[in-house]
């Protein structure tokens, strides 16, 4: 066990809680970082697009899995998001192995890795106890992730210039709602299990 700052031992439930918003929180600045990177080089970092995606991808599903062993989240959530963050583990290794020729597929990958994670978050939302604070949000991410993922399914992007805008506006948007769910889990955590 380990002490609080009030002196009071704290178990393994109040450090799982923490990690796992943490983990949310993470995963919404490194979103909104490499969006803003993407936008910032469209043009001649197609490459380096790749290589973003993968690192984003690597560094996702870590922090999926860290945050599916919250104590906070249902059993569905749990098995999406483990699903999610090992699906998001074999992506890097893709993108990581074939660069330039990955990137029109990638695309593909990505809307079935945000289609996982909106499964996952949503049902998450879906599962949480009515008026639990931070429901609401939880279920918008959700459908905010699915609509995303079918989007880069079903649009005819013909250009990687114009699919690399297109991520890279939609991981800054991803990562501004990832970064309020977190605070959101927080702030549902504190709640449930006292100050963290």
């Amino acid at each position: 066990m380990v002490s609080s700052k009030e002196g009071v031992s704290e178990g393994p439930l109040h450090q799982l809680a923490r990690g796992a918003w943490q983990s949310l929180l993470i995963i919404g600045i490194a979103s909104v970082v490499i969006g803003i990177m993407i936008l910032a080089w469209p043009g001649p970092t197609l490459v380096v697009a790749g290589i973003l995606f993968g690192f984003y991808l690597l560094f996702s599903g870590i922090l999926q899995l860290v945050a599916a062993m919250g104590p906070q989240v249902g059993t569905g959530w749990r098995v999406l998001s483990i699903v999610s963050g090992i699906l998001s583990f074999i992506l890097a290794v893709f993108c990581f192995r074939n660069i330039g020729s990955s990137l029109v597929l990638l695309a593909l990958w990505i809307a079935v890795s945000w289609l996982f994670r909106g499964m996952a978050v949503l049902i998450g939302g879906v599962e949480a106890a009515p008026g639990q604070s931070g429901k609401g949000w939880t279920i918008l991410f959700g459908v905010l992730l699915l609509l995303s993922g079918v989007v880069l399914v079903v649009w005819p992007i013909h250009s990687i210039a114009a699919l690399t805008l297109l991520a890279g506006w939609w991981l800054l948007f991803v990562g501004v709602v990832e970064i309020v769910h977190a605070f959101r889990v927080r702030s549902a955590a504190k709640h449930t299990l006292g100050e963290l």
